[in-house]
């Protein structure tokens, strides 16, 4: 990985601070995003102290505001010249529905369009540093939903919190998928992975649901360390040069559920995404 500059989201805690730093450890050059200065910087410091690695950086930002993701994306492409690896690893559940001061419910924004609207915004970086990786963090826990109801994508009727989770875990599948057949031939390739029941601070929060996640990470869950080998397998392994589209499981591609393969809504969705981030036509990578 020498040599290479890897920009990796929600890199504070969890399998991101540990994907941060396996990716160090290899000898990249690795950007962390995250939402608290304090938190960035202490996570920078150890992960060079660990990894003796000096190229270790940080860029803040909340990534549920869209303002947000735009100023980082122009903060990146100001400060670096070239990205081969992106990690799109920020993800939370909230015990209450909450929203983002664009008025957009906060796990869909946050689990969701924030991908969208970051990898979006960096493909032409992307494409000018082919060949180039997109990594999406998603979650097996997308076979919970049977679908996306894009009547009401941001849950104004009724607000279920786990359940909201595993929709927007669906909706990381079908933008990867749509993603990478819309990339065919630039060399830049996008898949996902589902890392495993982790204990991280994702679950933090009140509610039955926060708890019962809570209980079951005492009794089943793996550790970071563990949940981040198959985000750094997708990001640095040859074994997965010029793969795209396709979902990982324990470093092992395996299929999704038939929901995620939903190649029409999957477009629904990239549409629907556009008009929330407002994406520009010159912003598109459809051909």
């Amino acid at each position: 990985m020498g040599g290479k500059i890897c920009l990796v989201t929600g890199a504070t805690a969890g399998i991101g601070a540990v994907t941060a730093e396996e990716l160090a450890r290899r000898g990249a050059q690795v950007i962390l995003v995250g939402r608290d200065r304090s938190k960035c910087e202490t996570t920078a410091t150890r992960i060079r102290e660990r990894t003796d690695n000096s190229a270790v950086e940080f860029l803040v930002a909340d990534l549920s505001a869209q303002a947000e993701v735009r100023r980082l994306a122009r903060e990146f492409q100001e400060r670096y010249p070239r990205l081969d690896v992106l990690v799109n690893n920020a993800g939370a559940m909230f015990g209450q529905r909450q929203e983002t001061v664009d008025g957009i419910e906060r796990t869909f924004a946050l689990n969701h369009l924030a991908y969208f609207l970051l990898t979006n915004l960096l493909l032409d970086t992307l494409k000018a540093s082919a060949p180039a990786r997109i990594v999406v963090v998603s979650s097996e826990a997308h076979r919970m939903a049977k679908g996306l109801d894009f009547d009401d994508l941001q849950h104004q009727r009724w607000y279920k919190p786990f359940r909201v989770y595993c929709e927007s875990k669906l909706a990381n599948l079908l933008f990867t998928y749509e993603l990478a057949r819309r990339l065919r031939g630039t060399g830049v390739t996008a898949n996902a992975l589902h890392p495993g029941f982790v204990a991280t601070n994702f679950m933090a929060g009140e509610g039955f649901a926060h708890w019962s996640l809570r209980r079951a990470a005492r009794l089943f869950a793996i550790s970071p360390e563990e949940g981040a080998k198959t985000s750094v397998y997708l990001a640095a392994s040859p074994e997965v040069e010029g793969v795209s589209g396709a979902y990982f499981v324990k470093q092992k591609p395996v299929p999704s559920s038939p929901a995620s393969r939903n190649e029409a809504a999957a477009r629904r969705l990239w549409q629907i995404s556009e008009e929330l981030t407002g994406l520009g036509i010159s912003q598109e990578v459809a051909r």
